[in-house]
């Protein structure tokens, strides 16, 4: 069985807004939700600003018992799951349920609930530990609060790697209907690690910005001044069905998903390697997925964190993949404006890409003043661009050196 797997439903918490429409007013206004930290004390930390989600309350989404006793990457999958199978319009019930799954991508899932547990034990002894911490901490607890609360009985995993995880799990979720495994898949990717720790060891390696005293201008991928990414958190997370049961029920569909790559880099534990090698073999696979040739694609969505390693390397790889077209096709970064959600980048980030296709809107990189050396394509800068676009590539790369693209396209 291969199946045409397409997108009818979507779903964002981001730094910028809560919805869709909102989240997305913001992007395409290249509006920053980069602000100074609220969730702990910054004392002593070399970074003290991030991508923290705003206005969102757990119990607007959740039963009060639940919204209370759960970890925030998990209260954003879930609430952002109920606004995706909302904006859907699919139902899920004794008729279907087995028939449809959950995949989302997490990095690092309760890290704040393993701080605090560590600090119970060493204050208080292991006996005042919450019987909750181990249930509340694992990144699968994600897909399985989003399929006990909607009722979803079909596949169910996660994945944890790292930056690429949501795009992972987009990808793994369209090759499970495309195979036939499920009609129906709720999937994307989540983290909420705006912790000490989360903050204290990207400090140690070096790879945050510092830029304090101008936190809408810390995240400039591609640009000279950049001095590193910035964390974000949120959700994002799409509906995919099958093309026939979409059809079937009538349903909005947005894009069409025909396309994912995969790629290790077996070079380093966080370095990509010389040129974006791995990242260009990811690429590559993507397309021939698709069926495509690069002169096909018309947008990519890149990783583009605002590290020096990463945006020159993911623009070397997009020069050796696109070739003669790589000067001529828009790429931009919407981590300039959401920071950096790690695991949860993927998630948004398809859904931007999905959008790009339904308005003909192209967000823009904001901050990008300068040109840094080695990054000379076509970033939009500033300010978002109206183009047709019919086809389009986002790209996710992780620590470990794990790379994950996926093609998108207009359903016809």
């Amino acid at each position: 069985m291969d199946r045409r797997v397409v997108v009818t439903g979507l779903g964002l918490i981001t730094p910028l807004a809560i919805g869709v429409q909102e989240t997305w007013a913001a992007l395409c206004a290249g509006k920053s939700g980069i602000a100074e930290i609220t969730r702990f004390d910054t004392t002593g930390f070399d970074t003290k600003i991030a991508g923290e989600v705003k206005d969102f309350h757990p119990d607007d989404f959740l039963p009060r018992k639940e919204a209370r006793r759960v970890q925030p990457f998990i209260a954003y999958a879930v609430a952002t799951a109920r606004l995706a199978i909302e904006n859907s319009g699919l139902v899920i019930d004794s008729s279907n349920a087995d028939r449809v799954g959950v995949l989302t991508g997490c990095g690092l899932g309760g890290l704040g609930m393993m701080e605090e547990t560590s600090r119970i034990v060493d204050t208080k002894g292991p006996k005042r530990v919450s019987p909750f911490f181990i249930p509340m901490m694992i990144g699968n607890m994600a897909p399985g609060m989003i399929a006990i609360s909607f009722g979803a009985k079909g596949p169910n995993s996660s994945v944890a790697t790292a930056c690429a995880a949501g795009t992972h799990a987009v990808g793994d979720a369209f090759k499970i209907i495309k195979r036939g495994a499920a009609d129906a898949m709720i999937t994307g990717g989540v983290e909420a690690v705006v912790t000490p720790t989360c903050i204290a060891g990207f400090n140690a390696m070096k790879a945050l910005s510092t830029r304090n005293d101008e936190p809408e201008k810390a995240s400039r991928p591609f640009d000279r001044d950049r001095d590193g990414f910035v964390v974000g958190e949120g959700c994002g997370i799409l509906i995919l069905e099958s093309l026939e049961t979409a059809l079937n029920r009538g349903a909005d569909i947005y894009a069409e998903v025909c396309g994912y790559g995969m790629s290790g880099d077996g070079y380093h534990m966080t370095s990509p390697p010389p040129d974006g090698e791995g990242a260009a073999r990811c690429m590559t696979a993507a397309l021939e997925d698709a069926g495509i040739s690069y002169k096909d694609v018309d947008y990519i969505n890149a990783h583009g964190t605002s590290t020096q390693l990463n945006d020159l390397y993911e623009t070397m790889a997009i020069k050796t993949v696109f070739k003669d077209k790589a000067c001529q096709v828009p790429i931009s970064s919407t981590k300039s404006m959401t920071g950096h959600l790690l695991g949860g980048s993927g998630g948004i980030e398809a859904a931007f890409t999905v959008l790009t296709i339904r308005e003909g809107i192209i967000p823009p990189t904001i901050n990008f003043d300068n040109p840094a050396e080695g990054c000379d394509l076509d970033y939009v800068p500033n300010v978002a661009r109206k183009v047709k676009v019919e086809i389009a590539m986002t790209n996710s790369f992780g620590f470990g050196g794990t790379n994950a693209s996926l093609i998108l396209k207009k359903y016809i």
